[in-house]
């Protein structure tokens, strides 16, 4: 996955989530608001600092290895890393969120859900 694709791809995970809140927002009685606007806050931040992490460059040039194949393969090691951490950074942060979402959801509400879906 190139920057470009990472940055959408977090962008819609994010825009689902906070879609799904802000419905929640929206329709549900007694739901604690001001939760749920730092979940979304939450989200937004980890959005944007995925994506301004996404941006971070290779600091070391060709001349630094000695052939083309070392500097390709530290390259690719390199950002394999970063992304691979900048990833779990965000769906870390997403999940404290979700869990700061969820307990802004009232009781009564999670009940008639796990019933409904007990029904389905």
């Amino acid at each position: 996955m190139n920057k470009r694709d990472f940055k959408k791809y977090v962008e819609r995970i994010g825009e689902s989530a906070i879609s799904s809140m802000v419905d929640v927002y929206d329709s549900v009685e007694n739901v604690d608001k001001e939760k749920v606007i730092n979940a979304v806050e939450r989200i937004i931040g980890a959005i944007e600092s995925a994506k301004s992490n996404a941006d971070v460059t290779f600091d070391k040039g060709l001349k630094a290895f000695e052939s083309v194949k070392e500097y390709s393969k530290a390259k690719k090691a390199f950002f394999k890393q970063m992304f691979n951490k900048i990833y779990d950074d965000f769906f870390t942060e997403l999940e404290e969120a979700v869990k700061e979402f969820n307990a802004a959801v009232p009781e009564e509400v999670k009940e008639e859900n796990k019933k409904a879906l007990n029904k389905a």
